[in-house]
């Protein structure tokens, strides 16, 4: 329950799309940026499959939806955003994949990561987990060990842009299938609903979104008054 850090930590959070992290674990990192953590974000994808009527062209979805993350990350106080080039929607954890997020690790050096849980295909029984959702956390985990802290993974890294290894110290799942961390984060919903809200293109009319958000109080909870949790599955690793 809700882990307390001795020291600031630089956190890494690496998912598919522009949106994920406000939707995943946003009430969560806002309340880790309010305790003085650094929390970064790497974004595999740029969200060109994040199609509405308002949208003529693919780039203008591109546009759009960067600018969107921007200001949605800002207000949960993420400032430092890297967009990857893989194409939405056709996300595959092969190598090439696992090599461009060891990369981005070994930059970074962050000592937590945060991704999805790759081995979730089904939400709440009513939702079908997104392929580029499992993908990304399938390579994310193939990256952080052991590629990011081993020089013989990908030594060009380390040749051509001096990116050395690097060792992480905790994994966390978002939306996991066996969860071992609650996060209560009901001071926070309202931040990560304001930064949702920045999502225009994606979550429709808005008062039905705020009030679809604000249903999502815990099963033993009530609306009167309600705590709102965010879930996850946290690796400690331990250094030999």
């Amino acid at each position: 329950m809700d882990p307390k850090w001795e020291t600031k930590k630089r956190i890494l959070v690496i998912l598919a799309h522009p949106d994920d992290p406000e939707f995943f674990c946003g009430a969560t990192i806002a309340k880790w940026t309010g305790e003085g953590h650094e929390v970064n974000y790497c974004l595999l994808t740029k969200g060109d499959k994040g199609f509405n009527e308002q949208f003529k062209i693919k780039t203008e979805i591109i546009r759009t939806r960067i600018k969107e993350q921007k200001r949605a990350a800002a207000i949960l106080g993420v400032h430092n955003i890297t967009f990857l080039n893989n194409e939405d929607g056709y996300l595959i954890p092969d190598l090439l994949l696992r090599k461009e997020i060891t990369g981005v690790i070994r930059k970074i050096k962050p000592d937590i990561v945060v991704t999805c849980d790759p081995t979730n295909y089904f939400i709440r029984d009513t939702y079908i987990n997104h392929p580029d959702h499992r993908a990304a956390g399938q390579s994310t985990i193939d990256a952080v060990f052991p590629a990011v802290q081993n020089a013989y993974f990908f030594p060009d890294l380390i040749e051509n842009k001096n990116l050395t290894p690097h060792y992480v110290e905790e994994v966390w799942l978002s939306l996991p299938n066996h969860p071992n961390t609650i996060m209560n984060v009901t001071k926070f919903w309202e931040k990560k609903i304001s930064a949702l809200l920045e999502h225009q293109s994606q979550i429709g009319d808005r008062e039905e979104f705020i009030k679809r958000m604000n249903d999502r109080y815990a099963e033993d909870s009530d609306e009167k008054p309600p705590r709102y949790e965010e879930l996850f599955r946290r690796i400690v690793f331990q250094r030999r």
